[in-house]
This record gives structure tokens, C-alpha cells and sequence, in this order.
């Protein structure tokens, strides 16, 4: 097999792998009683935010429309804010709310629950491959960032 081959192979595994991770540790989010594109949406705000409602449609890959539509669901259970701008008063900010940031702590929390758990099942060997490869996914991804497509 040629490199290029076994870089493919394992990129599928892997691929394949993170999504099914990802959906067990999703099963947790049902806690939170958000919908996973407004979950999705308020991390966006938590983490990168405040930011305009057509920074965050981009960000979620949706039409502002749809983010507007997401956005009043947030406001209306307290999570986010909206905020305008002082040098444009036609720009609104999107912000989370104590109460967002909480949402989303106790989500992270669950999830990181769940994940430890599972990992506490293995054996010092295993947590020792498994560290390393964490590291290595870490490098995967700062190269994908460096190297967009």
C-alpha cells in the first residue's frame, strides 16, 4: 500500500469514528431541552460571540432568515441578547446571557461525563495510546486549519 493509500484509509476510520462519538455523546444534549441547531448556535455565541446575526448564520451555515428564526427561540428562553451597535445603528449583536452560559457549561459537562466514563474503562495502556492520539488529532486539525480545502 502507498502512503497516500494508508493516509486514506485511516482518514475514513477516523471520519468514522468521530461521527459515531459524536452521536453517542449527542444523546446527552436531549438534557438541555434545546434543539441541536439552537444548541449549536448558542455554543457559536458562548465561544466566539457577540457577534451579528450574519456572522452567526455564516458560522452555522444557514441563511440569516433561519438564524433569525433560531435566534428569537434563544431570546425568548433568556440565553441570548440582542445588542446594538453604537457606530451602526443598523448592526445587532447577538450575545449569551448568564443563563446561556450556564446552558452550555451543563451541557459540556454531561457530554465530558459521559466520554469519561467510557474512557475510565480502559486500561493504562489503552489511556496512554488514547492520550497520544488525542494529541495527534489535535495536530490533524491545526494542519486542516493551517491548509484549508
Amino acid at each position: 500500500m502507498t502512503r497516500a493509500h494508508d493516509a486514506e484509509a485511516l482518514a475514513d476510520q477516523l471520519h468514522s469514528a468521530a461521527i459515531h462519538l459524536l452521536r453517542q455523546l449527542r444523546k446527552e444534549d436531549d438534557a438541555s431541552g434545546l434543539s441541536a441547531p439552537r444548541l449549536s448556535a448558542l455554543s457559536v455565541v458562548v465561544f466566539g460571540g457577540p457577534l451579528t446575526l450574519g456572522a452567526l448564520a455564516r458560522a452555522e451555515q444557514v441563511r440569516p432568515p433561519t438564524m433569525t428564526r433560531i435566534v428569537t427561540g434563544l431570546e425568548k428562553d433568556d440565553l441570548v441578547k440582542r445588542k446594538g451597535d453604537s457606530r451602526d445603528g443598523r448592526l445587532t449583536h447577538i450575545e449569551a446571557t448568564a443563563k446561556g452560559h450556564k446552558v452550555l457549561a451543563a451541557g459540556r459537562a454531561r457530554r465530558v461525563a459521559r466520554l469519561a466514563g467510557a474512557i475510565g474503562k480502559l486500561g493504562r495502556t489503552e489511556l496512554a495510546e488514547l492520550q497520544r492520539g488525542v494529541q495527534l488529532v489535535g495536530a490533524v486539525v491545526a494542519n486542516m486549519r493551517d491548509n484549508p480545502a
